[in-house]
């Protein structure tokens, strides 16, 4: 068993699609029209091949709550590896990237949070070795 795709709900699929690619820096891997909606996902450039992350719609209700009650409670959505936090986090101020919370060590990581402009919180973290 393997995990190769995991999935964050958006409240705008355009919108989402620029910001994971322009933004963040991830590229297209998939863009299937599927009715109203796609099968838009993005990975890593430096891991084409790895973990898809589908831009869900969060048409559905439930989807709906669920976002906007983790996001009220500031719990991210999900969360991003980056090599140096501190550098990832002056590129993406730069960029106009909203954070709530700013780089912070806790324990073997430093932790930052973001607004996605999509409806989401979002953690970037860098794991320190010893």
């Amino acid at each position: 068993m393997q995990i190769k795709l995991t999935s964050v709900f958006v409240d705008n699929q355009d919108q989402a699609h620029k910001f994971y690619t322009e933004v963040l820096g991830f590229v297209t891997k998939r863009d299937i029209p599927v009715g109203a909606d796609k099968w838009l996902t993005v990975v890593s450039p430096e891991e084409p091949d790895g973990v898809e992350l589908l831009l869900e719609p969060n048409g559905n209700p439930a989807a709906t709550a669920y976002q906007k009650a983790i996001f009220d409670q500031g719990i991210p959505a999900t969360a991003f590896l980056v090599d140096d936090i501190q550098k990832e986090y002056e590129r993406l101020k730069t960029l106009g990237v909203a954070f709530k919370v700013e780089p912070t060590k806790t324990g073997e990581v430093t932790l930052a949070i973001f607004h996605d402009t999509c409806g989401n919180l979002i953690q970037i973290y860098q794991v320190h070795t010893t």
